[in-house]
């Protein structure tokens, strides 16, 4: 079974538009089609990002946005130990994304972050992929 990494960037979208595309990735993961690795450090990113008020259009209750992080960890494989490494030269704080999917043996990373990480276009064998084009490849399996 495919396994990816869903960086913090694409949760975010998830959470803001449910019937967006970073949304039907997470759905594919609910069905199944591929297992989905997450680390502490992208769930927290995540909800600092959502709780954060100059990022949000509209209040989002903490709770709301707890149980959106705590179902993605109950869903998700969590990956506990990150190796460190320099992998993202121009934004080092993307680098735990990249050590989520190194240890979590990934075959993807699935990313919006267009000046960081799909920029790499691969890390170890790691592919850095767009939810559109990652979604193909899901439609592309039996």
């Amino acid at each position: 079974m495919i396994r990816a990494v869903v960086d913090s960037s694409v949760l975010y979208s998830a959470f803001l538009m449910p019937t967006s595309i970073p949304a039907m990735v997470l759905a594919q993961a609910s069905a199944g089609r591929f297992t989905i690795c997450l680390s502490r450090y992208i769930l927290e990113e995540t909800a600092g990002a959502l709780l954060r008020p100059k990022a949000r259009r509209r209040a989002f209750d903490p709770a709301e946005v707890a149980e959106f992080c705590n179902g993605l960890a109950d869903e998700g494989e969590m990956v506990i130990s990150l190796p460190q490494l320099r992998a993202v030269p121009n934004d080092p704080k993307d680098d735990p994304i990249v050590a989520t999917a190194v240890a979590g043996g990934a075959d993807y990373l699935v990313t919006g972050d267009r000046r960081h990480l799909l920029v790499l276009r691969e890390y170890e064998g790691i592919q850095m992929i767009s939810p559109r084009d990652f979604l193909k490849i899901l439609e592309a399996l039996p």
